[in-house]
């Protein structure tokens, strides 16, 4: 039996259980690096809609096992913060927990969404590239920057970066219509 990067991923989602949220010694970081690169890899081969999706919550599962327990609680709050409403608390809880870790590209990609969300998008944009910076593949700060580019009126930067997120997220929800919008509009913007 050939194991493709899906089955791969099956496989890793059922030891899941068995990793711990600390961190770890630098030869099991390694692994999950490279666990990392198989759930990417996993995203960009699935067969359907449902194996995207277990290959996307594979990827934000290893992502939030990155960082410590009190980073969690505080990305945690923060994106219910978010959720509710008050983009300057969850923007205190981002800080707190960009401080903590520095490192952890998602906690900078939630960051990005409190200050677009207060109307800083200067700062949103900022962030994104350090999101982007630390984690390339970050296919939701690619999205994230697509709308930031499309309300600046750049389209064809917007079309640029959505691209570059279906490049790693090829079954991205929404993600044949939102190309095609993108697309009419940076042809508009060419004429």
């Amino acid at each position: 039996m050939r194991f493709t990067p899906f089955v791969t991923l099956l496989a890793l989602l059922a030891g899941a259980a068995d990793l711990q949220a600390q961190p770890s010694p630098a030869p099991q970081q390694s692994q999950a690096a490279r666990d990392l690169d198989r759930a990417f890899e996993a995203l960009r081969e699935a067969p359907d809609e449902r194996g995207a999706h277990m290959a996307e919550m594979a990827i934000r599962q290893l992502w939030s096992r990155q960082v410590s327990a009190a980073v969690a609680l505080l990305l945690n709050r923060g994106i219910r913060n978010l959720r509710a409403n008050q983009p300057g608390d969850a923007l205190e809880d981002f800080d707190a927990a960009i401080t903590l870790a520095p490192l952890a590209a998602d906690a900078w990609h939630w960051r990005a969404q409190a200050n677009q969300q207060v109307g800083d998008r200067v700062a949103a944009a900022g962030d994104l590239r350090e999101c982007l910076r630390l984690e390339p593949r970050h296919f939701a700060a690619l999205v994230s920057l697509s709308r930031l580019q499309e309300e600046a009126g750049d389209a064809r930067g917007a079309l640029r970066s959505y691209e570059a997120a279906l490049a790693i997220h090829p079954r991205l929800a929404g993600g044949a219509e939102r190309l095609r919008e993108l697309t009419r509009a940076a042809e508009g913007e060419e004429m």
